[in-house]
């Protein structure tokens, strides 16, 4: 099982012409509210295709995912998406404790930069962490798997360190080899979220027994079927769908 630890967050997301310039107005062609969240997101992802998982963090529910509730307000997001790129407004995420037997039977323990605070004192974790966003003091010496993307890649490395590189594909750096993957192709509406779904279907795949050259092509292929929506959740597929995209 995988423990995914962090960020949850509610996503008004808003497809633009362009993005706005200051004291500007633009009309929406299309409104979507949505979960968001870079652990939530790869929990969600992992559910999916079909491996089991848990998530712990503010938050009222995740479709497939067992859900330990932490009290608090969940983060709020505003996305502007137009042009290719997109633009976040966000509310400043609140911080948490790991209850008690939450993490018991994990296999994995993946967090981002709301859950590595909450969980790098716990001693014994296989630890995945998505580097997006900065970690103040984050260590990634002996992590299992570091995942920056592209832009956060500061040269670090883990045990197995995964590179992000959006339309790129990925490079990941293990003990023995580097490997890159390209991209899987697909005609894309948004890529919001992709990354996260990334994370998730890499360590699913990796839980299912798949090689890590595999695993990687699998979630890239994952993360870009994903695009498919203006959210970054309606669109993973479940493991068949994804295992036809790929025959």
């Amino acid at each position: 099982m995988i423990v995914c630890v962090g960020l949850a967050t509610s996503d008004t997301i808003l497809a633009v012409p362009r993005h706005p310039q200051p004291d500007d107005r633009v009309v929406a062609s299309e409104r979507v509210v949505a979960g968001g969240g870079p652990a939530a997101t790869a929990a969600v992802a992992i559910a999916r295709l079909g491996v089991p998982v848990r998530f712990v963090g503010i938050v009222d529910e995740l479709e497939g995912v067992d859900v330990v509730r932490v009290p608090g307000e969940m983060a709020q997001s505003t996305v502007i998406v137009g042009g290719g790129t997109r633009a976040i407004v966000t509310t400043e995420p609140q911080l948490f404790d790991v209850p008690s037997g939450a993490l018991d039977g994990a296999d994995w323990v993946h967090v981002d930069h709301v859950g590595y605070p909450a969980v790098h004192a716990h001693a014994g974790l296989q630890l995945s962490v998505d580097g997006g966003n900065a970690i103040p003091g984050l260590a990634v010496e002996g992590l299992a798997l570091y995942a920056p993307t592209e832009v956060t890649d500061d040269g670090r490395r883990a045990r197995l360190t995964v590179v992000t590189r959006g339309a790129s594909g990925c490079t990941a750096f293990s003990e023995d080899e580097t490997i890159d993957v390209p991209a899987f192709p697909v005609r894309a509406v948004s890529t919001l979220g992709a990354g996260d779904v990334f994370h998730g279907a890499l360590l699913a795949c990796l839980v299912r027994g798949l090689g890590l050259r595999d695993a990687l092509v699998h979630a890239n292929a994952c993360a870009a079927l994903s695009c498919r929506a203006l959210d970054g959740r309606s669109a993973i597929p479940t493991w068949d769908e994804l295992e036809r995209s790929l025959a």
